[in-house]
């Protein structure tokens, strides 16, 4: 398709207007222009004017365009088996010279076209778009720049393992060095990109990233520090993943990297803060973990029962600090622990969505429940990295954990005496032979601790002595299971039910 194609003048306003409607926040006006918009599709014609809405008619403002953008993205996800070669030989060409668009939105949507149309199997019939996009990046223009790492992100994501076949003659041979030279740029986004480029490939490892391992680990270095927290983050992801697959490549640095993750598990950056945490979860998986981590402890465990206390978003998503409700039955949704022990850790490159595993853990382990919080936190990943540290050290963890829990125990911070809480249930299977003789007092502060007022409190106090049952149960009856017993029947359920059978007899 030659650039001198043009388009209808009324067929462009009309396409034109209904992209503008398609803005609208109705729900209605939204369900109606979507079967319109679809039934264009029959028309070969309608990608060209989408096309040329999106890279031509700059006067018009960036969401229309991006519009038209996108919905030329759905239309190649779809359809671009069908498409005639003319009119993907236009997508391409136009697609490739909007890599340098003033808008990032438009740079980003371009980026995201390009990757859907490798995708589809196109990166061995568009042999100028990784050596055009390779060029880009070395262009003195920041946006072209920066949209030319942007695409090749994507299509790092998408197309990994093409990226590393004998057909398209192995590109990560040329790219990956040329990433690593990028991590030095002077545009932060750019470091960024580029380090995220090559996170995509370590889990598989390919030959080109091995040859690089040196520069490349040398490269993450030099930018650890980095005031970029995008930047922190992505160096945090690599050295998490250069653990779980190439731990020998670190062993000479062990004691810097396990330095610097103290630090950046602190971050201000809760992102940043969250990779670093995933750390300690994978290091615990390596045969040198107790020899390389034991020194640090007393660095560590501070750091992670910090870590376990609730972040102000989870108790504005909670509304669990806007009143003291020990005199008012607790909801189902009260009862739930909110703890994860431990997730798949994080693979990116694998897949390279970034998709989690699935957890196998017992049932009182589980994943949370839809109807409470369900996301990856840096709460959740603490307490699991104590749990699976507790498996490593055992009770050699306890002359360091237990002063700061008696602390923390008594603090009259509810958020902290809730994290020591959890702290305690985390440890129960790794520590439990060093727990013998402290779980007397233990057990009979978690009863009392059943009547907190704060509800929060109160459920995870039910979990920690749920991960202690066995114990209760196999001490004499009157000394602490018929309290437990009395304080969760009386006190707990039998108020809730109460509550339930009024609600019933007022209907």
């Amino acid at each position: 398709m030659a650039l001198t194609w043009q388009p209808d003048p009324g067929s462009l306003q009309q396409i034109m207007h209904l992209l503008k409607e398609s803005q609208s926040p109705d729900t209605k006006t939204q369900q109606e222009l979507k079967p319109k918009l679809e039934a264009l599709n029959q028309y070969p014609d309608f990608n060209n004017y989408l096309v040329y809405v999106f890279t031509k008619v700059k006067t018009e403002d960036e969401p229309t365009r991006a519009i038209a953008g996108l919905i030329l993205k759905n239309n190649a996800k779809v359809y671009y088996a069908s498409f005639p070669a003319e009119i993907k030989s236009f997508i391409k060409q136009e697609a490739l010279q909007a890599i340098g668009d003033p808008s990032p939105l438009i740079r980003a949507t371009a980026g995201t076209l390009i990757s859907t149309i490798a995708m589809r199997g196109e990166l061995a019939s568009w042999p100028e778009l990784l050596p055009s996009l390779c060029h880009f990046i070395d262009d003195p223009n920041y946006t072209v720049c920066e949209g030319a790492f942007s695409a090749l992100h994507k299509i790092c994501e998408d197309c990994y393992d093409q990226l590393d076949s004998d057909a398209l003659d192995r590109p990560l041979n040329v790219l990956i060095p040329k990433f690593i030279q990028f991590f030095s740029h002077q545009s932060p986004s750019i470091r960024s990109h580029a380090i995220a480029c090559v996170n995509q490939f370590i889990i598989t490892m390919p030959t080109a990233l091995v040859a690089n391992i040196v520069p490349f680990i040398e490269g993450l270095f030099a930018v650890a520090g980095d005031e970029d927290p995008e930047v922190r983050k992505n160096v945090c992801r690599a050295l998490v993943m250069l653990l779980d697959v190439r731990a020998t490549d670190l062993l000479s640095h062990m004691h810097p990297i396990i330095e610097y993750m103290l630090v950046r598990t602190q971050d201000a950056n809760e992102a940043v803060s969250l990779e670093a945490c995933e750390f300690w979860l994978t290091l615990a998986d390596q045969a040198i973990c107790k020899e390389a981590l034991g020194p640090h402890l007393n660095q560590l465990i501070p750091i992670l029962l910090n870590g376990m206390k609730y972040a102000e978003i989870d108790l504005i998503l909670l509304k669990a600090d806007a009143e003291e409700d020990q005199d008012v039955p607790d909801k189902d949704s009260d009862i739930r622990p909110r703890f994860h022990r431990a997730r798949t850790h994080h693979q990116e490159g694998a897949r390279p969505d970034g998709a989690d595993g699935d957890d196998d853990r017992d049932s009182d382990e589980e994943d949370l429940t839809a109807d409470s919080l369900s996301d990856w936190n840096l709460r959740k990943c603490s307490a699991a990295a104590l749990d699976v540290l507790s498996n490593v050290f055992n009770e050699d963890l306890l002359p360091v954990l237990l002063p700061l829990l008696k602390q923390n125990l008594s603090s009259q911070d509810w958020l902290v005496k809730e994290a020591a809480i959890l702290a305690l249930g985390a440890v129960s299977e790794g520590c439990m032979n060093g727990m013998l003789a402290h779980l007397p007092q233990l057990v009979s502060f978690l009863i009392s601790s059943l009547s907190d007022r704060k509800a929060l409190v109160r459920s995870i106090t039910c979990w920690t002595l749920s991960r202690y049952s066995h114990w209760i149960v196999s001490q004499p009856h009157d000394q602490f299971l018929k309290r437990l017993m009395s304080e969760v029947k009386l006190r707990r359920l039998v108020p809730h039910v109460s509550q339930i059978a009024s609600g019933e007899r007022r209907k």
